[in-house]
């Protein structure tokens, strides 16, 4: 799906702004709220999660179906002769499109970008638009909603009994902010148009003093005359000057001596595709990447991961879209001499997978599939009784809409140079009887979908155990271990920890693959001290962090660390979870703990290349 953009054929205009708004408590669809201007209305902004904006617990905490509302108008001209399109960058978790009360279209999926052409939907004048979003959760979306809390907490129906108020359980540990958190924009086209554009590029020798590379592209043409329009591809460098072309809708361009793009320098070349009248621009980086043997390499070098994985949360936008913040993180990013994050545990904002390729962060590219482990808060998950994760009946019904993730992804994201890895999920029971049979056609259609076939992962529960038991070893390009030795499992001893972590990491060793941990960390409450490091303090997380990388420093097959997590961020409520989660280097407004100047000094000590060559 092409990110929309203005060009000499095509217009964009932003619906961002304050949209009237009202919580559903179930009438809002009997009483057909969408086929008139919203009653007793409030204000809302947009884009943004609706859950921090008003104050009360019943808001913050609201279960079920919101409406959005405004007016929109288009000059005649427009209405008449392009194709007129609405498109929503993400709306959490399930949405309702409707134009002067007739639905346009529904959505499932809170983080993917979904679109439709509403030129039948369009009259003179003003037109009411309406955007219904509900924020369940359960055992058929992604992320997972539970039977009860995923942190053990004190909830009456974690512990099978009924309780009278409708109520989310997140099976997974970060707030289930609501809304619509990215822009709704209308865009045009004509009515022959650029549906979508692939691109990938084979470098014959990425380490060679001239690097030669071939681009390759796949237009898809669609409208009438699609299939005879003629179609134009330019490649242009930074400064403008053109460096290959062709034409057709299939075809390759060779591009002598290609400037690479490399981590923390990027280099992008601007591309147009022309279809008859249609005219597309979008930048990419042409670099390889390869899993070679224990090492990941990128443009043919060793590559370390040094970074974090992150969340879109801030205050009091929740997960919505939030740019200065954006550009904040990737300073501050740059400061500590990191070279990559990970999307956890939903595909980010495409204006932050953008800045990424302009900035040169690697990213390793996640889906919203968290919370598919039934393990989690004990596993009593089905009227108190323990249901294997991937039971038919019981289990998790993720597995068509993990289908329709994994090719919504892949469609938005497949052309940035940034995505060096796609991560199938998040922590899920991926030794239970039933993930094989799970997980290996996820990982077969990501590769298939992927014109580059990047590496495929998933991040790796600590209770799924080892290689012998945990199905990652068979599927993964390259490991990716979640692991709190020392925090979950051991603490505040740190020695028998240390020992744990060596004894998993021998294991490992033997299958020969390359592995990294995408997640690490302790809660730390900023400002708490101590002489003697106890838990929850500074000292103690800055000694935790020393000790687990002492370990990974003594294994070679070890190609990456990412910090579990960047910032604070927000969660349910529970017993072991304070205003949020406290693992952030930084906290949920950037302020540096003591553990963020040890990871400076640290990371800027490790080259991106070539670390224990």
């Amino acid at each position: 799906m092409l990110y929309p953009i203005l060009t000499q054929s095509r217009l964009v205009s932003d619906l961002s702004g304050t949209w009237s708004f009202r919580l559903d408590h179930g009438e809002g669809f009997e009483q057909e709220w969408y086929k008139a201007p919203l009653e007793d209305a409030m204000t809302m902004p947009v884009p943004a999660s609706y859950n921090d904006i008003k104050e009360g617990v019943s808001f913050r905490d609201h279960y079920g179906w919101v409406f959005y509302q405004r007016e929109i108008s288009l000059p005649a001209f427009v209405r008449d002769t392009q194709r007129v399109v609405l498109r929503c960058d993400a709306v959490t978790h399930h949405a309702k499109v409707y134009l002067n009360g007739e639905l346009v279209t529904e959505h499932f999926g809170g983080f993917l970008p979904f679109e439709a052409e509403i030129n039948e939907y369009l009259k003179e004048g003003n037109n009411l638009l309406t955007i219904a979003v509900d924020n369940v959760i359960d055992y058929t979306t992604l992320p997972v909603g539970g039977k009860g809390g995923m942190m053990g907490n004190q909830s009456l129906a974690g512990r099978g009994y009924k309780s009278a108020k409708k109520q989310n359980y997140p099976n997974f540990d970060f707030f289930n902010y609501a809304g619509i958190t990215r822009p709704v924009r209308i865009y045009t086209t004509p009515k022959t148009y650029i549906g979508d554009v692939s691109l990938w590029a084979k470098t014959e020798d990425p380490l060679a003093d001239k690097v030669r590379s071939v681009l390759h592209w796949d237009v898809k043409a669609c409208g009438p005359n699609a299939e005879t329009a003629p179609c134009r591809v330019e490649i242009f460098d930074r400064s403008g000057n053109k460096v290959a072309e062709g034409s057709g809708l299939n075809g390759e361009a060779v591009i002598e001596n290609t400037i690479l793009w490399q981590p923390l320098h990027a280099y992008l070349y601007q591309v147009k595709v022309t279809l008859g009248e249609d005219v597309y621009e979008l930048p990419y980086g042409i670099r390889t990447v390869e899993v070679k043997g224990t090492q990941f390499l990128i443009n043919g070098r060793p590559f370390y991961f040094k970074g974090y994985g992150k969340h879109e949360d801030t205050f009091p936008t929740g997960r919505g879209l939030n740019m200065p913040m954006n550009a904040k993180d990737m300073s501050i990013m740059k400061w500590q001499g990191a070279n990559s994050f990970r999307c956890s545990h939903y595909p980010y904002s495409e204006e932050m997978m953008r800045l990424a390729d302009e900035e040169g962060f690697v990213v390793i590219d996640e889906t919203t599939a968290v919370g598919v482990n039934l393990l989690f808060g004990g596993g009593a998950n089905f009227n108190g009784q323990k249901v294997g994760t991937f039971d038919k009946e019981h289990g998790v019904q993720t597995f068509e809409h993990h289908k329709d993730v994994i090719r919504d992804l892949i469609s938005r994201d497949k052309n940035y140079a940034c995505v060096v890895m796609w991560n199938i999920a998040n922590e899920p029971d991926s030794s239970a009887e039933g993930a094989y049979e799970y997980f290996a056609p996820l990982y077969a259609l990501a590769k298939e979908l992927d014109p580059e076939k990047r590496p495929c992962t998933l991040t790796s529960v600590q209770m799924a155990g080892g290689p012998d038991t945990d199905v990652s070893a068979k599927l993964s390009d390259v490991i990716c271990l979640n692991r709190y030795y020392g925090w979950y499992v051991g603490g505040p001893d740190l020695d028998q920890p240390e020992e744990l972590l060596r004894k998993e990491l021998q294991t490992w060793e033997q299958l020969g693959k390359p592995l990294m941990f995408t997640e690490y960390g302790a809660d730390t409450v900023m400002g708490m001290h101590d002489t003697t490091p106890v838990m929850y303090t500074e000292e103690y997380q800055l000694d935790y962090y020393k000790m687990n990388n002492r370990v990974f420093d003594e294994f070679k097959f070890v190609v990456g660390e990412q910090v579990w997590n960047f910032a604070d961020f927000a969660t349910s409520q529970s017993l072991v979870r304070v205003q949020g989660n406290k693992k952030g280097l930084f906290t949920r407004d950037r302020k540096p703990k003591l553990a963020a100047h040890y990871f400076r000094e640290r990371w800027n000590q490790i080259p991106d290349f070539d670390y224990k060559k």
